[in-house]
């Protein structure tokens, strides 16, 4: 236990510790909203698209500024969700394939600028490329003040509209009909998520970052039947598994954070689909081979 206190008291992982608990909380949280409505693919596009966003931020600001480059991040994100959005409204193509092309084109755009910035004689670019996989352990006390801003204004807006998005998430028909505009709760959903993936780019990189948008939501589903509830136990989740992954790595020198925390965040996945009590596949072949059983039980009786 005191090695934990003292382990806690390190600079670095205290950084890191409260980064991956807030990366947690919004990917939980928004996560849930975009598993609910069938757009896991979503985070994994997104997140390939913030890349040259990444670039841009960097080419405007002549070095590694983070709110520069979560800036144009978030810009390249939510015009990569908009062009989506705009995909698969005003022409005859699946989700699946507007996705799939959003993600290439952007990431291929991300790669060419990186490529681009790395043959430049700015001394300041070493170490772009890190945002690909996370680089947790540079994380500054400034980093985290940017970062618990977006997550506040993610939550606050969440708050706000709650009703609203949960309309549009489980039956955008209905919500039309009230007057609701679907279209503009839909777009502000999409790019809400853009945010979530911004909050962890420095932490798991843009490679990773959508398995934090699933897996949290994922799990959480497998226990809860209401959306509060897995919203809530999403957001705990990914705090747990941020914070868990970013313990890990410190006390195992030359372990990346950021991987950690994604296999955390599947462990728990995992567990939840076998275990979890009415969904979870041991519950459903316990409660099979009981009704198995029954029915031996009548037939043995001589019951229809």
């Amino acid at each position: 236990m005191s090695g934990l206190v003292e382990l806690l008291r390190d600079y670095t992982i205290q950084n890191v510790a409260i980064g991956a608990a807030l990366l947690g909380v919004i990917s939980g949280v928004l996560g849930s909203f975009a598993v609910l409505r069938r757009q896991s693919l979503l985070g994994d596009a997104l997140s390939h698209a913030a890349l040259p966003g990444i670039c841009l931020g960097f080419i405007v600001a002549g070095t590694r500024d983070l709110g520069s480059i979560l800036a144009g991040a978030l810009t390249t994100g939510a015009l990569a969700a908009l062009v989506v959005l705009l995909l698969t409204r005003k022409s005859r193509l699946k989700t699946d394939a507007a996705l799939g092309i959003a993600l290439s084109v952007f990431f291929a755009l991300g790669v060419v600028l990186l490529t681009r910035i790395q043959g430049s004689a700015n001394a300041s670019q070493g170490g772009l490329e890190s945002f690909l996989f996370g680089q947790a352990a540079a994380l500054l006390r400034g980093d985290l003040w940017v970062m618990g801003g977006i997550t506040l204004a993610a939550l606050t807006v969440t708050a706000l509209v709650w009703k609203e998005f949960k309309l549009v998430t489980f039956d955008p028909v209905f919500a039309a009909s009230l007057g609701l505009p679907v279209a503009a709760l839909e777009v502000a959903l999409t790019v809400m998520i853009a945010l979530a993936v911004v909050v962890g780019l420095q932490m798991v990189g843009v490679v990773l970052m959508a398995a934090m948008v699933i897996a949290p939501a994922v799990a959480a589903r497998q226990w809860t039947r209401t959306l509060g509830g897995m919203v809530v136990l999403a957001a705990l989740i990914g705090m747990a598994c941020g914070m868990a992954g970013a313990l890990v790595s410190a006390t195992s020198p030359g372990l990346a954070t950021g991987p950690l925390i994604v296999l955390a965040a599947s462990a728990v996945v995992l567990v939840s689909l076998f275990l979890a009590p009415g969904r979870g596949l041991l519950w459903e072949a316990a409660k099979r081979r009981t009704e198995r059983r029954r029915l031996l039980h009548r037939r043995a009786r001589g019951e229809a």
